[in-house]
């Protein structure tokens, strides 16, 4: 079994296969005694002032007895035991197709699963394929008219195509390795199994969806594009049939990974008698820095190394119960416009895998609860949508409403751009953002900034501009479910990913889909 030894630091001017040679050297090993031995992942440290490669590496001995006595003696080193994906396979038959609904992370890997299995899911997604897709999203960003079917939302490949591609998470779930090595397999750079904050860029992510697409369709499944999922008929407690572009068919069992800004799939649930729960999440704005000035807030005298990437942050603070935070963090990125649906603006975060932008953007985010907007199922929904009529308003209908960040958190209002230029595509129109929020979100927003400050030299000021509104990093609803993953209310029913309240991000949303694959194998048979 192998070893991971951590906390392997090198210099910025080391190669990076010195973090190996160092490992081997802190175990007292030798090569003779080494079958395999390579880095596992990567990091950079900028703390305390002084600029570094963390790495953890991943060593195979010839003696398993070995290893087992060195993890257990040595500090920052321990067995690493990777769990294969185990599948059991049910016996209950299926009365109509395993339908997934929606097409980003969750629905990806849920019919990609099922397909490697022996299954033949039929997907349906309300947006287009991904060529499409692109194609009206540019369009809309060029000052042309919003598709409300196909946008930055909805689409092949969910709200993350038009992203950082992010792979960062949490969950620290043994799945994680698979999605990553998945995604290698359709195209990604190999580079994101060994960074500690792996990214792919919406540019290289597009073909890497695409070719999941082909492997799918390849071992059986089905993917249909433009079309929604209108409604459900729930008899007995089980999804009867579904209506999609107004044709009625059959359902064995229904995944609902429908994403976080499927508002009118919410209201149709809720009117066929599924049992939605508001939800806390978050709302803000995008602010924008210079990349050059990130860079030498965090890295000092080292700013503009070759060897370093562009320099990205993750801030946090919390006060009286309530959290701000930075969220989606986007080195050399651009601010877009991510709207659903007509008379509203909602923003987003994306680069290009190469981070070649000149300004770094993030959501700086405060949390809002039920406490706040209502405890009605569809509140947070009510609530988010007044916020982004309201800055549709204020940007004076098409234009995102903006405001100098020294100016929110000083009390001003005047607007005057220096070395920031805004890069919302259809540009923006001066706005008291104060007055886009309620009071306790302002608040909020304006001291998180202020603490963040005394952790990023000038994050307040340096000409820093904040970009409104950003309202979709998480769904504002949950869709309850048991033990099985099935919805406690509707037996066939599998609520997955971002949309039904399990997951916040690509590779959360991912692992969340195949759970849900494993789920229905082990009661369906295929």
């Amino acid at each position: 079994m192998p070893l991971i030894v951590s906390q392997i630091r090198t210099n910025i001017d080391e190669q990076r296969e010195r973090a190996v040679t160092k490992a081997l050297s802190l175990l007292g090993l030798s090569e003779r005694d080494v079958k395999t031995a390579k880095i596992y992942k990567t990091s950079v440290d900028a703390r305390r002032g002084e600029v570094r490669f963390v790495s953890s590496v991943i060593i195979e001995l010839y003696s398993a007895k070995r290893e087992r006595s060195i993890a257990e003696k040595r500090e920052n080193v321990k067995l690493f035991s990777p769990e294969p994906l185990t599948v059991s396979f049910g016996s209950e038959p299926l009365d109509g197709n395993i339908c997934i609904a929606g097409f980003g992370p969750a629905g990806m890997f849920c019919a990609l699963t099922l397909c490697e299995f022996g299954y033949k899911p039929v997907v349906l997604e309300r947006g287009a394929a991904m060529d499409e897709r692109v194609s009206a999203v540019e369009r809309y960003w060029s000052g042309g008219a919003l598709d409300p079917r196909t946008n930055v939302q909805f689409g092949e490949g969910g709200a993350g195509t038009f992203s950082d591609g992010k792979l960062t998470t949490r969950i620290n779930d043994p799945l994680c390795s698979r999605v990553l090595e998945k995604l290698c397999e359709f195209g990604a750079p190999e580079e994101i199994l060994t960074r500690a904050k792996p990214h792919i860029g919406t540019d290289k992510l597009r073909g890497v969806v695409k070719n999941l697409r082909g492997r799918i369709i390849e071992l059986g499944g089905e993917v249909r594009f433009l079309s929604p999922l209108e409604d459900i008929e729930v008899q007995g407690g089980r999804v009867r049939s579904l209506t999609v572009n107004g044709s009625t068919e059959k359902c064995g069992a229904l995944v609902l990974a429908i994403g976080h800004s499927a508002h009118d799939t919410f209201e149709m649930l809720m009117k066929n008698g599924i049992e939605l729960v508001p939800k806390p999440f978050s709302v803000g704005a995008r602010i924008e820095h210079l990349q050059a000035d990130i860079d030498k807030a965090l890295y000092g005298r080292l700013a503009g190394y070759p060897a370093l990437p562009p320099a990205e942050y993750a801030l946090s603070y919390r006060e009286n119960g309530r959290g701000v935070y930075t969220f989606c963090m986007c080195p050399g990125g651009f601010v877009v416009a991510s709207a659903s649906s007509g008379g509203s603006v909602v923003t987003n975060g994306m680069s290009y895998f190469d981070r070649a932008g000149k300004n770094a953007n993030s959501a700086v985010l405060a949390s809002v609860s039920p406490d706040d907007f209502g405890t009605s199922p569809l509140s947070g929904v009510e609530f988010i949508q007044r916020l982004e009529a309201r800055a549709y308003e204020m940007g004076k209908g098409g234009a995102a409403p903006a405001m100098m960040t020294r100016e929110f958190i000083g009390g001003g209002t005047a607007f005057s751009l220096g070395r920031v230029t805004p890069t919302y595509p259809l540009g923006v129109e001066p706005g008291d953002l104060r007055r886009l929020f309620p009071d306790f979100v302002s608040e909020s927003l304006a001291e998180g900034i202020r603490q963040f400050e005394r952790r990023i030299r000038g994050f307040s000021d340096s000409d820093s501009v904040l970009t409104a509104i950003e309202t979709r990093s998480s769904s504002p609803v949950r869709i309850p479910r048991n033990d099985s993953a099935a919805a406690e209310c509707c037996g066939n029913l599998y609520p997955c990913g971002e949309g039904a309240g399990y997951a916040g991000g690509i590779m959360s949303a991912a692992v969340d889909g195949i759970k849900t694959a494993v789920a229905l194998m082990k009661r369906y048979k295929a």
